[in-house]
């Protein structure tokens, strides 16, 4: 009877992981707002956001200048616009292992995971620096 059941617990639980929904603006704002996320990409860090109140962002690539934007939930998106003015970059945010999984939506499919969590600020270079 065990051998019979491993199959078919195993069958659920990945029909369970394959069809989970990702994250509401609700959801993501509960989750992130008062956290500073690292993000890592195949293991190499990909870049730092800190979560505002508000749904304002501020972001930073690796040892880079922030870029300050707001973000927003468009259908199972959550959407953010910085402020260089480039176009809207949405993605699909999952909890996985107490962590974050983003998802690009566009062509590249990129996904990063969520490396650690601070409830710091993020520590920003630059011409913003000292002001």
């Amino acid at each position: 009877m065990k051998t019979c059941l491993l199959p078919l617990a195993f069958t659920l639980l990945s029909a369970t992981v394959a069809n989970a929904d990702p994250l509401t603006g609700d959801e993501f704002d509960a989750y992130a707002t008062g956290k500073t996320l690292t993000f890592a990409e195949d293991g190499q860090p990909y870049g730092a956001e800190e979560y505002l109140p508000g749904n304002r962002v501020r972001w930073a690539f690796d040892q880079d200048t922030c870029k300050e934007g707001i973000w927003y939930e468009r259908e199972k998106d959550i959407c953010f616009i910085y402020e260089d003015g480039l176009a809207p970059q949405c993605w699909q945010f999952f909890v996985e292992s107490d962590k974050l999984k983003a998802v690009f939506q566009g062509d590249s499919g990129t996904e990063l995971y969520e490396a650690w969590a601070s409830e710091g600020p993020l520590a920003c270079m630059g011409p913003q620096v000292g002001v």
